[in-house]
């Protein structure tokens, strides 16, 4: 990397699967939603809203739903249902009592070249936005099938978890580009000094 040049920045994922666990994602390798300006680009990049509608009115608290939704969205999906079940039924309870909100309300109007595409009514409330993620936790907790798709990582200190949709359910990573990738590389590694050796 040549002097004065930055590290490139993390790149928000959307490959988990669901939009809920897209959000689970924003907490590795470190924390992704730690600034409005990230919030935004999140809630763009996961379609919660169409390209290029404004957001400028999002603030800090928004920030403080987003993660306190994402704290009780990862309660549910990490941990089964335990004899002390009171922190998950309290994840519940919140998930449940913020997918009550009404949604973004959508309107097709016509884009510049004349076809229709997709813009909210107005600007959207953080509650309806969360509330998009919220029915999507209780769509992915209720439905048996996808439920039991739902896999943890299998790199090396990677908590990230996914919607395993692959052909025979064999996905091991939550990307194979990136621990995928790290695993087969350690794996060539340890057969190299194995061959030195």
């Amino acid at each position: 990397m040549a002097l004065g040049t930055a590290t490139p920045p993390y790149e928000l994922r959307f490959d988990a699967g669901r939009i809920c666990l897209d959000l689970l994602a924003t907490t590795h390798p470190a924390e992704r939603l730690d600034a409005v300006e990230s919030l935004r680009a999140w809630i763009t990049g996961a379609g919660l809203v169409p390209p290029g509608t404004p957001l400028a009115h999002a603030d800090a608290s928004w920030l403080v739903g987003f993660r306190e939704l994402r704290g009780h969205i990862g309660q549910l999906v990490r941990t089964p249902y335990a004899a002390d079940a009171r922190p998950y039924e309290r994840a519940l309870a919140r998930v449940n009592e913020t997918a009550r909100a009404a949604p973004p309300a959508p309107r097709a109007v016509p884009g510049q070249d004349g076809t229709l595409v997709r813009e909210l009514a107005g600007p959207p409330e953080c509650a309806a936005l969360l509330a998009v993620l919220a029915r999507d936790a209780v769509e992915l907790l209720t439905d048996p099938v996808a439920r039991a798709a739902v896999r943890e990582c299998e790199g090396d200190d990677c908590p990230l978890v996914y919607l395993d949709t692959s052909r025979g359910r064999r996905r091991r990573w939550c990307s194979s580009e990136v621990c995928g990738n790290r695993e087969r590389v350690a794996r060539h590694r340890r057969r190299a000094a194995l061959a030195r050796a």
